[in-house]
C-alpha cells in the first residue's frame, strides 16, 4: 500500500513580498516534494491585486519551480477545471490580506474543500499573513479594522496563528489576551522574518532570515494570563554571507 503523507503548513513571515534576500523563499522551494515543483501563489486576500500577483511571477521565474496564480475575482476555471488544476501543485502559496474575505471568498468557490484534498495529497500548504492565519482553526487578525481575534479558519492546523507577533504595534498584547481569555486556542506566533514548517500539526523545523526573530508556542496559563514558549532556530543565511 502507498504510505499516505503527513499533512504539510508552512507558516511565513516574509518572502517575495517582504523581503529583497529570497531566503524564506529559497527555503520553502527546498521543501516541496519534487526537485522542479508547481508553485501556484493565491493572492484571494489582497482582492487578486494585480501588483501582487506580478512580484510573485517575477520572484519565482527565475528559480526551478513552475509558478502560477490563481485569480477568483477574475475566475478562468469551471469547477472541475479549478480542482484539477490545483491539485497538479506541488506547493499553494496564499498571499496576505483579510482572513475573513479569504475565507469567505474560498468557501463561495469550493477552494477550502480542495486545497484540504490537496493537503492529504502531499501538497506543501503555505502563506505569509493572512495565508497563515487561514490554515489554522482561528487567528488573530485586522480584517474588521482593530485588531482582533476571528474564530474561524480552515482547520488545517491545530490551534491559532498570530502573524506580525513582533512587526506590527498591539499584536502581541492582543493575541496573549486572546489565548488567555479562550476566546483564541493556543496557538503560534510568527514573527517577521521566521518560516515555520509544521507537519502532522507539529512544528519540526523553524528558520529566521533576521537574528533574534522566533516563533512562539503561546498557551493560556490557568491563572488569567498566556504565557510564550519560544522555540529553537535557525539562522538561514546565503552561502558566502557569514551569521
Amino acid at each position: 500500500m502507498t504510505a499516505v503523507p503527513a499533512p504539510r503548513i508552512a507558516l511565513l513571515g516574509g518572502g517575495f513580498s517582504t523581503d529583497d534576500d529570497g531566503l524564506l523563499d529559497d527555503w520553502l522551494l527546498g521543501h516541496a516534494r519534487v526537485a522542479r515543483p508547481r508553485v501556484c501563489f493565491v493572492p484571494t486576500a489582497s482582492g487578486d491585486a494585480p501588483g501582487y500577483a506580478d512580484r510573485f511571477l517575477a520572484a519565482f521565474r527565475p528559480r526551478a519551480c513552475e509558478p502560477a496564480v490563481l485569480s477568483l475575482f477574475h475566475r478562468e476555471h469551471d469547477d472541475r477545471a479549478l480542482r484539477a488544476f490545483l491539485l497538479a501543485q506541488d506547493v499553494v502559496y496564499v498571499g496576505g490580506g483579510s482572513t475573513a474575505n479569504l475565507l469567505a471568498v474560498w468557501r463561495a468557490h469550493g477552494v477550502d474543500r480542495i486545497l484540504r484534498e490537496a493537503l492529504d495529497r502531499g501538497a506543501l500548504l503555505c502563506g505569509i499573513s493572512a495565508g497563515a492565519n487561514c490554515w489554522a482553526e482561528g487567528s488573530h487578525t485586522d480584517s474588521f479594522g482593530p485588531l482582533t481575534h476571528l474564530p474561524d479558519g480552515l482547520g488545517m492546523l491545530p490551534g491559532s496563528v498570530c502573524p506580525h507577533y513582533d512587526g506590527e504595534p498591539g499584536r502581541r498584547p492582543s493575541y496573549r489576551a486572546a489565548v488567555a481569555s479562550g476566546d483564541l486556542p493556543a496557538g503560534w506566533a510568527v514573527e517577521d522574518g521566521v518560516g515555520a514548517l509544521f507537519t502532522g500539526g507539529r512544528p519540526v523545523e523553524v528558520v529566521t532570515r533576521r537574528a533574534g526573530a522566533r516563533l512562539y508556542r503561546v498557551e493560556p496559563d490557568g491563572r488569567g494570563a498566556a504565557v510564550e514558549h519560544p522555540l529553537p532556530v535557525r539562522r538561514l543565511a546565503h552561502p558566502r554571507t557569514p551569521l
